[in-house]
């Protein structure tokens, strides 16, 4: 990566790559990022505080964000949520330790992925190119390749439009937790082991993946008002996976 340093300091000068934006106050970090993913065809900016990433991120034509937790002037969550208010980009969250607790509140403000600091080059491009592709893939969906309303009691899910709605209340969700939410829903009352969902949202890039179908799934019960001790639509089968019921039947 020698030599690259001067090349693309200024953010700019490369144009071409798929542009991503990275949110962090580490420089070096950001620097290292942009050294590893620029000769592979993406082309970094970076921001070093949370309310200029923000507003990077809301007025770029980004096709991610890389965001860090720990952020000055604005923590990460607070940037997710308000990304979240504006626009869908895809965002890889950045946590210092890698702690369950920062990434379910990662994933419930929208996140689309986490990854520990202490990441290889290797599985952030991996990470990365996942969740681009998840999105890509939900943005070229048409409805002819769409099934019908799926309804489940109060649950209305529309795959043509990728729209769900609890109620009358439209549901928040990233496009990982709708194709797991469709997944689920469409296999209602028959269980679906985590292999199974992992194949039906993401192809497999990197094993690390699979420990993070649960937090997906908590997210997603967490944005259905769902507890899992009295489940109203996701029933955990222990050991196994998950499987949908009807909240009118519980079947």
């Amino acid at each position: 990566m020698p030599g690259s340093t001067q090349q693309h300091a200024h953010g700019g000068r490369k144009t071409g790559g798929v542009p991503v934006l990275v949110i962090d106050d580490e420089r070096e970090l950001c620097q290292l990022i942009k050294d590893y993913l620029e000769p592979l065809g993406y082309e970094v900016s970076a921001a070093h505080t949370g309310p200029a990433g923000l507003e990077r991120a809301v007025s770029g034509n980004f096709k991610a964000v890389i965001l860090d937790v720990m952020l000055p002037g604005m923590d990460g969550f607070e940037v997710l949520k308000h990304i979240r208010a504006k626009c869908d980009v895809p965002v890889l969250m950045l946590t210092a330790r890698g702690e369950e607790a920062d990434r379910i509140v990662g994933l419930e403000f929208g996140a689309d992925d986490y990854l520990p600091k202490t990441f290889s080059p290797r599985e952030l491009l991996a990470r990365l190119r996942a969740v681009m592709r998840r999105t890509t893939r939900a943005a070229v969906a048409t409805e002819s390749d769409a099934p019908a309303e799926i309804a489940v009691g109060p649950l209305r899910i529309n795959p043509a439009t990728r729209a769900a709605a609890l109620g009358d209340k439209p549901l928040v969700l990233t496009a990982l937790e709708f194709d797991l939410l469709v997944s689920l829903a469409k296999a209602r009352g028959r269980v679906k082991t985590r292999e199974q969902l992992l194949e039906t949202f993401s192809e497999r890039d990197y094993e690390v993946f699979d420990r993070s179908v649960d937090v997906h799934v908590h997210a997603l019960r967490k944005k259905l008002g769902d507890d899992p001790k009295t489940p109203r639509f996701i029933r955990t089968v222990h050991g196994v996976g998950y499987v949908f019921i009807n909240p009118d039947t519980q079947e």
